[in-house]
């Protein structure tokens, strides 16, 4: 092997290498993006207090729970 097609295949592993960093890179970043998109479906318990004996949801302005009737915190 000569050093011209020495430097041919080096230069084409590096190219190659390019490639699919430029690949991996585009897959995390589209990833990334559908990541945090924002869902749907609501995930937030604002405005409600669960109840830390029986675990119950309740109303943020309920004293005491719906469910055990123990006094809420807060």
């Amino acid at each position: 092997m000569t050093f011209t097609q020495e430097l041919l295949v080096l230069g084409g592993a590096v190219l190659i290498l390019i490639l699919a960093v430029l690949v991996i890179q585009g897959r995390r970043r589209r990833d990334h993006d559908e990541a945090t998109q924002e869902s749907p479906y609501a995930t937030s318990t604002e405005g409600q207090k669960r109840c830390p004996s029986c675990g119950a949801y309740n109303a943020w302005t309920d004293r005491n729970c719906v469910s055990c009737h123990r006094r809420l915190p807060g």
